[in-house]
């Protein structure tokens, strides 16, 4: 996990997501698509176009609010999780229901959203006069940066928090790769977040993922390595330092890691 690498490609403040034109993009999902078209034995995460979704209706109750939400059964199986508890007949007695008291009904109906269409709002498109990705409605129409909600409000932490890194862990749970993929993309296009809503994200991916995450967990190394110029002098910093924890042994090893970087590039022979 802690290998030399660089970071270019999980910033979050240098891929800026640029003026959306009234011409249609392709989703990241279906670029992703045309780019693996070769492995037609890989099972998608999403139902294939033309699906009737003719399979049992599954209620969900989710968060403390108790939400109801309803899908697919077929649509639902997509997820081994969610596979596990249609299979394994993990209903309420005589309701069909699968009650999901600790997620948030925000971040679970941006998964069913997922599951459905192959992404979730706001949509990644992909700007092939630019040749980059930008999230719609990222840009107003004078070309300045829109007001794309980026965290959400969530109970167990108590406050604000990045909603694409809650969206990455619940997929991480769910079994959901391809979602995992794409949280993490859109996450990377996020800019002027607050040193306290990073930090408290960093400690919550560091949390509701596994050890041996190399994607989200170095995402936010990186972050603040890059931002340290910022974050030494955020007290919400010294405080998180204080009170330690595994993600900032592993930010000491990827400074050392980083510095070592340097040293290197720095006594190379030009």
């Amino acid at each position: 996990m802690f290998a030399r690498r660089t970071y270019q490609n999980e910033s979050f403040s240098k891929n800026r997501a640029g003026k959306v034109t009234s011409k249609p993009k392709r989703s990241f999902r279906e670029h992703a698509a045309t780019a693996k078209r070769a492995e037609k034995t890989k099972k998608p995460d999403s139902p294939p176009v033309g699906s009737t979704l003719t399979s049992a209706i599954i209620t969900l109750c989710v968060g403390r609010e108790q939400r109801l939400f309803a899908a697919h059964e077929d649509v639902l199986c997509l997820s081994p999780f969610f596979k596990a508890c249609c299979r394994g007949q993990f209903f309420e007695a005589h309701a069909r229901q699968i009650s999901l008291p600790d997620e948030e009904p925000e971040i679970f109906s941006s998964v069913l959203e997922y599951l459905y269409k192959g992404d979730y709002y706001p949509r990644l498109n992909y700007n092939k006069r630019r040749d980059t990705w930008e999230l719609e409605d990222a840009a107003d129409n004078n070309g300045a940066r829109g007001t794309v909600e980026s965290t959400v409000y969530h109970n167990a932490v108590g406050g604000l928090i990045l909603k694409d890194t809650v969206i990455y862990c619940v997929a991480e749970k769910y079994g959901l790769d391809e979602l995992k993929r794409l949280a993490l993309r859109k996450q990377g296009l996020q800019s002027g977040i607050q040193c306290s809503t990073i930090l408290a994200s960093a400690r919550y991916a560091y949390t509701n993922t596994p050890d041996n995450d190399s994607k989200m967990r170095a995402h936010y190394l990186a972050l603040i390595i890059r931002s340290r110029t910022t974050f030494k002098r955020s007290g919400t910093m010294q405080m998180e330092m204080e009170v330690g924890g595994k993600l900032f042994f592993d930010l000491f090893v990827a400074m050392v890691n980083h510095m070592d970087d340097l040293s290197t590039i720095t006594r190379s022979p030009r």
